[in-house]
């Protein structure tokens, strides 16, 4: 009886140890900072309508003015569907402009804002102020 108790104590810290990982994996705050904005524009190579994200590849130029391939994250798929989206709002080799924030680290990964498609500015997610105002994790 003893074993197996301890067997189920071990199980439900792994369990709750990785739940608080999986949480704070998706923190805007510990991925992309305010301070680097992003503006690109480029090609759409890529659409993946997937949970827990939707992401856009792009090739577009980079900062040193060369062709250069963005990741970038759009949201929630069903964030987006309350917001008028389908997976097919946006196709292969269209043309976009992305405005949003860098990734911490990674100058390739952008958490988009919003986005120009067709001469229309679409909210894909946050707004600066939902951004700063989310509670910051130390």
């Amino acid at each position: 009886m003893r074993r197996h108790l301890t067997a189920m104590l071990a199980t439900g810290v792994l369990i709750a140890g990785g739940g608080g990982v999986a949480f704070a994996d998706h923190s805007f705050w510990a991925q992309y900072d305010v301070n680097k904005p992003a503006i690109v524009e480029g090609t759409v190579t890529a659409v993946d309508w997937a949970q827990p994200r939707a992401f856009l590849t792009i090739e577009g130029t980079g900062a040193n003015g060369r062709l250069k391939e963005f990741r970038v994250e759009l949201g929630s798929p069903r964030a987006l569907e309350h917001r008028g989206w389908t997976r097919d709002s946006i196709k292969d080799g269209e043309t976009v402009r992305v405005k949003g924030w860098y990734a911490r680290n990674d100058r390739s990964r952008i958490r988009a804002r919003s986005l120009k498609l067709h001469d229309r500015e679409l909210n894909v997610g946050l707004t600066f102020s939902q951004a700063t105002a989310t509670t910051r994790v130390p």
